[in-house]
């Protein structure tokens, strides 16, 4: 992580807190700075992913504005959470996106929609597009060909592993060295992801907009996250009933990828949503404004490919499939190419901060004597 105002700064207020230390009960990132005497831009990086951003340091510091210190711990690791995004990005070049994330991802959306319109309309006559095709096997494939989906799928999403995967990367070594993670520390850090625990703050939720808790934001964020994931495990059961099966899609509602699909899909429009709602009302104190427009045209991509997917499913068996099918295949598109450079990665480098902790948590502090 290169030196930076926004590292310089982080630095001044995690040396005020680690004289402090008030706030050691909120949330993970107070006893991960208790470790340190001194504050690399790497350590720097590694809390500022550790962050769940619950916001509860933020109303409960004596030293916030307007006091002349002037902490703000939220959006100073905000700040330096989203230079990590392009500090760490693969291909290096490609971290200058993150500047405009809400730009990009916009673009990007509308690019996939139009070249998969286009080129659907191309292969098709308008009697076959818009034709009442009947729910039985290989229907989509009439429309736009499986080796098409199959090809612009897997080079698509199969890219974004691969930036994902090198980010974190990055990310990992940056932090420095460390013993490697074992068994115990690889359940911790699981279970940490899976429960979003960080996101209860010091155990009575985050503070959204007040100093109210709430335990809001932690549900929004597990129905996105298990929506999110109940819809990948659906495309991979229908590529396991596809292909070692010889079921083709679509399938009956009742089978296991329409339910799952279902399922997460309506999960991941009540996250995204909701969340976009939350947005609207935040406290801009201790958030960072300029990085809105990022975080809602990802909330939005998100909600609109869950949200076409459920049309796709209400217009099987009438001329509207079609184009129902092409705008879907469109945002899933989009959402595989911006995946890398996206808020999306916050997800990769927390868990992978998260990891850290766990393995760290019986070090004694470093740079002592």
């Amino acid at each position: 992580m290169r030196e930076t105002e926004a590292v310089a700064n982080a630095r001044r207020e995690m040396e005020i807190c680690n004289a402090c230390r008030y706030c050691e009960g909120f949330c993970a990132v107070f006893p991960a700075v208790e470790l340190r005497r001194a504050f690399s831009a790497g350590d720097l990086s590694y809390l500022a992913n550790l962050c769940h951003n619950c916001r509860g340091c933020y109303y409960a510091c004596q030293y916030a504005p307007p006091h002349e210190w002037g902490i703000n711990v939220p959006r100073t690791l905000a700040t330096l959470r989203a230079e990590s995004y392009a500090e760490y990005a693969w291909p290096k070049g490609f971290g200058q996106v993150f500047e405009r994330n809400g730009t990009l991802v916009s673009l990007v959306t509308a690019l996939a929609i139009a070249v998969v319109l286009i080129l659907t309309m191309l292969v098709n006559t308008p009697d076959n597009l818009f034709a009442a095709h009947a729910v039985a096997p290989g229907a989509f494939f009439t429309v736009i060909p499986l080796w098409a989906m199959q090809v612009v799928g897997i080079a698509s999403f199969g890219y974004a592993l691969v930036a994902l995967w090198m980010g974190a990367r990055n990310f990992w070594k940056d932090a420095g060295p460390q013993d490697r993670p074992g068994i115990v520390a690889l359940v911790i850090a699981l279970w940490d992801v899976l429960t979003l625990k960080n996101l209860g703050g010091g155990g009575n939720g985050c503070n959204d907009n007040s100093e109210r808790f709430s335990m809001r934001r932690r549900w929004l964020h597990h129905a996105m996250f298990y929506g999110f994931m109940l819809c990948f495990a659906a495309t991979c059961t229908g590529f396991v009933y596809h292909s070692f099966l010889g079921w083709s899609a679509p399938y009956a509602f009742a089978s296991a990828p329409v339910l799952l699909g279902t399922v997460g899909g309506v999960l991941l429009l009540i996250g995204t949503v909701g969340l976009f709602a939350m947005k609207l009302v935040d406290d801009p104190m201790p958030s960072v404004r300029r990085l809105l427009g990022g975080d809602v045209a990802l909330l939005m991509l998100l909600a609109l490919a869950s949200l076409t997917g459920l049309v796709l499913l209400a217009l099987r068996g009438t001329g509207g499939m079609g184009i129902a099918l092409a705008v879907h295949l469109g945002f899933i598109l989009a959402l595989f190419l911006a995946l890398p450079y996206s808020k999306m990665v916050h997800g990769v480098y927390r868990s992978a901060a998260l990891l850290r902790r766990a393995t760290e948590r019986n070090m004694k502090p470093l740079g002592g004597e």
